[in-house]
């Protein structure tokens, strides 16, 4: 509620991994807890969440109130490169530790499925990448929703990409995700990919970022 006060914006660090870990579980099935479809409470976040702040590449802002982190949003200008840091300096140690359902896993099993994943990573279309090179995953707790805090993080974000020479990103979301679907709509988002069970939004810039 209001007593918290309008959350802090700040720049990521290894220290708020934790956090961030948490968040990534607490927020991952579509927006809503996904704490009791995961057997290890990381393997959510060691995808979507943890390279971008332990990578090179990578790029991270968390929102912070009077309780703590209530949400973040991680990305990276460069998603090809991106993706081949992930593959020499991320992926190999995960893969170690979590073993290859193999490619034909029972798609209803989220472990599994994410646990493909890190042995087998999606490449992004490389059409997309020309026109939406930077790419990035943004959640927020419950209590820090409807209060502008999604648009000022994505704004954070948008602006890191801006600095570092590309004008235009890309975000994956579910497609029952109609909350979030809306959120991004609103801030100027348009879909590119129109898949079964997810989408692709892009949003693009040219020479100075708008406020």
């Amino acid at each position: 509620g209001w007593a918290m006060g309008t959350p802090e914006i700040r720049r990521a660090t290894a220290d708020d991994l934790d956090d961030i870990f948490s968040i990534c579980l607490l927020t991952g099935a579509s927006g809503e807890d996904a704490t009791e479809f995961y057997d290890d409470p990381r393997l959510l976040g060691n995808i979507y969440a943890a390279p971008y702040i332990v990578l090179r590449l990578g790029l991270g802002f968390v929102a912070v109130d009077s309780e703590g982190v209530v949400g973040y949003v991680v990305g990276t200008p460069f998603t090809r490169a991106f993706e081949k840091e992930c593959e020499e300096d991320w992926w190999p140690a995960l893969r170690v530790v979590n073993p290859d359902p193999g490619p034909d896993h029972d798609r209803n099993d989220w472990n599994a499925r994410l646990r493909s994943q890190i042995h087998r990573p999606p490449r992004m279309l490389g059409e997309i990448l020309s026109e939406f090179p930077a790419h990035l995953h943004i959640n927020l707790l419950p209590r820090a929703q409807g209060q502008g805090v999604g648009k000022e993080l994505i704004g954070m974000m948008l602006g890191a990409f801006h600095v570092a020479g590309v004008r235009g990103a890309h975000l994956g979301v579910a497609a029952g995700n109609t909350r979030a679907i809306g959120f991004y709509r609103r801030i100027g988002f348009t879909t590119l990919v129109e898949g079964e069970d997810s989408m692709l939004l892009g949003v693009q810039w040219t020479g100075e970022m708008e406020e």
